[in-house]
């Protein structure tokens, strides 16, 4: 086990364990949010016919002149079975299949029509123009997706448009929570004296929503030795990654390390050089990750998104789920006093990263104009504005 280690140090550990959800497939309405399992290669080519890409009239190039003899009617959804007609063109629409000869589509716009013949004028017209060719988007065979292509809204529509029904990605992980402290109740009820409501819960389940997991567990656990051994050990039969709130400091009421220690939970790494977020445990049970986080929200919040969330995207199979950060310049100088790495809620304007007041480990006011958070690294004591820092967006 590792103690009080850098944040870099911290996050190389979780980088480098080979913990990955299996392929599964599933149907492209439910795959939004996943990650490919394997390489998608078109089923057939797109379009699969020569089209026209305008309403207007389709023609023979090479017949010459600036008019024609409207010959028939072309609509989408209906397929041409004839030729054109040398000096003929046909009434066409939009994704319509343009006949055998024809090989240039001009917009309705630049046409004036007498009877039944058309009049354009050819110098605003080239060879081909308005025509999407079988196989402009991509041919059979070809590859389409990487592994490792998160699947949005755009690439179920590509999908779609290529007649694909299901597709491989990595499964998510089965989530669990544990909330502890006898002072935590929950939305809804009477707070007593000395009570506080339950924000890391909400917090978790609406971050874990984020990303495309939502069958999670929770359970909610007493101060006592006895029963937080206990529900870990029920949480730990079915959860692939668990997360625990709070009892992981020194206190004589926190029994969370103990707890995992007693259950088999290998310790990678306890206490990490950070503010806020100090005492976060991280370990493994063979195939099983766990987070003991810290039980303030800004602190659960901090290292959810520094090390639970990339480690989630790694499990699903996300390339690039440890490349969180983009830097900024700093709006205004700042200034700190420890050695250790400060993680602060901030915002960016108009480019530039605007440290939010209320940074206290308990004030959560400040998180309601956060657009993330920006990192002052361990051997940063006083950052000129200008300077650039890491910023980690909430997404």
């Amino acid at each position: 086990m590792k103690e009080f280690i850098s944040v870099q140090e911290a996050k190389e550990i979780l980088q480098g364990l080979s913990l990955y959800g299996e392929k599964v497939q599933l149907p492209l309405q439910k795959a939004l949010g996943y990650w490919t399992a394997s390489p998608i290669h078109a089923p057939m080519q797109v379009p699969s016919f020569d089209n026209s890409g305008m309403d207007g009239y389709a023609f023979a190039w090479e017949d010459g002149g600036a008019s024609r003899q409207l010959a028939q009617v072309v609509q989408a959804g209906t397929f041409p079975d004839f030729s054109l007609q040398p000096g003929t063109a046909v009434r066409i629409f939009t994704g319509a299949p343009v006949p055998k000869g024809a090989d240039t589509v001009v917009q309705q716009e630049w046409v004036r029509v007498e009877g039944d013949q058309i009049f354009f004028e050819l110098e605003k017209l080239t060879q081909g123009m308005n025509l999407r060719r079988a196989g402009s988007q991509c041919e059979l065979g070809q590859l389409i997706l990487p592994e490792g292509t998160c699947i949005t809204p755009g690439t179920i529509g590509l999908l779609a448009s290529l007649g694909i029904e299901e597709v491989s990605v990595v499964a998510a992980p089965q989530v669990s929570i544990i909330l502890t402290g006898d002072e935590v109740v929950e939305l809804g009820q009477a707070l007593q004296p000395g009570q506080i409501y339950n924000a890391n819960g909400p917090a978790l389940l609406g971050y874990l929503s984020q990303l495309g997991i939502l069958d999670v567990k929770v359970y909610k656990v007493k101060d006592d030795s006895a029963e937080v051994i206990r529900v870990i050990g029920e949480a730990l039969a079915s959860a692939d990654v668990l997360l625990l709130t709070g009892g992981i400091s020194v206190g004589d009421y926190d029994f969370v390390k103990e707890g995992l220690a007693e259950n088999g939970v290998e310790t990678l790494f306890y206490k990490v050089k950070q503010k806020p977020g100090k005492p976060l445990l991280a370990g493994i049970k063979g195939e099983k990750l766990i987070f003991a986080l810290p039980g303030n929200p800004a602190s659960v919040l901090t290292c959810f998104m520094q090390y639970v969330k990339p480690s989630l995207g790694q499990w699903m199979g996300n390339p690039a789920a440890w490349e969180q950060a983009r830097s900024y310049p700093l709006a205004t100088n700042w200034e700190k006093q420890v050695k250790l790495t400060v993680f602060l809620k901030a915002r960016l304007v108009a480019g530039e990263v605007e440290v939010l007041p209320g940074q206290e480990s308990f004030n959560l006011l400040s998180f309601g104009s956060a657009d993330g958070l920006v990192e002052v690294g361990e051997q940063l004591f006083e950052v000129e504005a200008g300077t650039a820092l890491p910023f980690y967006p909430w997404m």
